[in-house]
């Protein structure tokens, strides 16, 4: 249940993300948002990604949830997360 639970709340994040990410920079504000949620802080997240946003109480305690489910993977697999990203964001770079 814990692991349904915490992937709700990925998708749920990442849907909320998408929708908020507007402009010609959508992929670049998704990928940082998307690398400081996997490495960063939650403090990280309102100063860097999200800082031109207007967070409230309720949606800071959800991405605190969603990172402390992330924080909580396995190590192997959050080092999967970080090598797709990587991943990612090279063939960003060669487009």
């Amino acid at each position: 249940m814990k692991r349904s639970g915490a992937l709700l709340l990925v998708a749920l994040g990442l849907l909320c993300i998408l929708g908020l990410a507007t402009g010609e920079d959508d992929n670049e504000f998704f990928m940082d948002f998307l690398q400081t949620l996997l490495v960063g802080t939650p403090e990280e997240l309102y100063e860097g990604p999200l800082g031109k946003y207007n967070v409230n109480e309720d949606a800071k305690e959800a991405l605190t949830e969603l990172k402390s489910c992330i924080d909580g993977l396995q190590p192997m697999h959050k080092a999967e997360l970080v090598k797709l990203l990587v991943q990612v964001l090279g063939s960003q770079d060669g487009a």
